[in-house]
């Protein structure tokens, strides 16, 4: 005669059986023909094995019965990561390796999604056993998009989140932007610190001009350029956290004579004291479509007759998703919600043409993507080394989401989804350049 936990037994193998069908179905499509390089283990200990002579780069770990109905339903990008938040599944090993199969699932046909929603509607409503509710949530801005103050807000919700927390991964340089890698074995702080010399040499920058740096984050190329180009530098910045760190760096550095920071909107320059530069590295991508041309407009005018400004910033490789891609597959809702509230991505042929309808000329154009996905992948090993003061620091979902965020962003640079230029304009005037710019001079040294 069965007992009842017998019958329990029976029960919570079913569930488990009907787990090991969804996943078997979802990636006998995902793969096709391929070998399957990682592992799935359930709730219960039992283990999908990779392909036969095939070592797994990552595990997917169910931590339900129910795991795969909220991680796949509704079918897209937000419904995945937020399945990831709360703790329905862990990722262990390669977490870029990780999030690169999950391209592969965003690219499934309609009748692929279908089998698998059907699959997945069998599953039980069950929660994690530990579920990660408290903490960091969505963003909720008010009023219009790009005004003032929502794009303070928008700053302040990703940028005051510690800058403890944010020191566990970026490094001695503090610079939360694409580094510059001279080799592939390049650490990170030498990396950043290349990044500073390549972007001052662009700049030809010499002792006694005054330099900007729009959205200079914690400071760290205010100081180099005031440390080793003798320049009168000053950045501008919306997070409080982030200037108050730039002050004291600047008051170690014992470059206070010629090197401030200040709280100022792009939009708050003053034209009547014009800089002889400016740069601007990895503000671009809040500024929003709407308003690209006030911003290079206002970096126009601030900038003397002939001067150069270096605008670093991520570009999307192709168009913004459409309706379709945006409702259904919830399309860039992750980091929308998450990370970079209102951050817009454009591609940088539109970026071009609207700087010089603001009166710029175009002098390069330099493509960093592979040196990004470098830097990310030393950002996730860096947090994921010091995850439990990460926790202590914040909680479990703000790792998770910088995390996630972060492997997603490797792989966009990977596959080339996304970019990330250098574009060094000069604001034109008639006659020669005093200095003329070649691609030799550019690169020297």
């Amino acid at each position: 005669m069965a007992t009842r936990s017998d019958s329990a037994q029976a029960r919570e193998e079913i569930r488990a059986e009907g787990a090991r069908a969804v996943v078997r179905h979802a990636f006998d499509i995902v793969m096709a023909q391929e070998e399957r390089d990682f592992a799935v283990r359930l709730w219960d200990g039992s283990v999908l094995p990779p392909g036969p002579g095939q070592p797994a780069r990552f595990t997917i770990v169910l931590t339900h019965p129910g795991a795969l109905r909220r991680m796949f339903l509704p079918p897209g990008e937000l419904t995945l990561a937020e399945a990831y938040l709360r703790g329905d599944y862990e990722l262990e090993g390669d977490v870029i390796a990780a999030l690169g199969l999950a391209v592969r699932v965003q690219r499934f046909a309609a009748r692929d999604w279908l089998a698998l929603a059907r699959l997945a509607l069998s599953l039980p409503a069950t929660t994690p056993p530990q579920a990660y509710t408290e903490g960091r949530q969505a963003a909720r801005l008010r009023g219009a998009r790009h005004s003032r103050s929502r794009d303070r807000a928008a700053v302040t919700y990703h940028y005051d989140v510690g800058n403890d927390f944010y020191a566990l991964f970026l490094g001695q340089t503090m610079a939360y932007s694409c580094a510059y890698f001279r080799s592939e074995t390049d650490d990170l702080d030498a990396a950043q610190t290349a990044k500073f010399e390549h972007i001052c040499r662009k700049l030809r920058l010499q002792p006694g001009e005054r330099l900007l740096d729009i959205g200079c984050g914690w400071g760290g190329l205010v100081v180099y350029a005031a440390q080793h180009y003798g320049v009168d530098a000053t950045g501008i910045n919306l997070s409080e956290p982030q200037v108050a760190y730039a002050r004291e760096w600047i008051a170690r550095a014992g470059v206070a004579d010629r090197a401030r920071v200040e709280i100022r909107d792009y939009r708050d320059l003053d034209p009547t004291r014009p800089y002889d530069k400016i740069v601007s590295v990895g503000m671009f991508e809040h500024v929003g479509r709407a308003r690209l041309a006030e911003y290079f407009r206002a970096a126009h005018d601030a900038l003397r007759p002939g001067g150069l400004f270096l605008n670093h910033g991520i570009a999307a490789q192709y168009e913004e998703p459409g309706w379709l891609a945006r409702r259904l597959f919830q399309a860039g809702q992750f980091t929308q919600r998450y990370v970079f509230p209102d951050g817009e991505l454009v591609p940088i042929g539109e970026a071009i043409q609207v700087a010089e309808e603001a009166g710029f000329e175009p002098r390069d154009l330099e493509s960093l993507r592979e040196h990004y996905a470098l830097t990310l992948r030393r950002w996730v090993r860096n947090l994921e080394a010091h995850r439990a003061e990460a926790v202590a620091l914040t909680d479990e979902r703000t790792f998770r989401v910088w995390r996630f965020y972060m492997a997603a962003a490797a792989v966009g640079f990977e596959v080339g989804s996304t970019n990330v230029y250098q574009l060094l304009l000069s604001r034109s005037r008639r006659g020669p350049a005093r200095l003329p710019l070649t691609r030799a001079d550019l690169y020297a040294g």
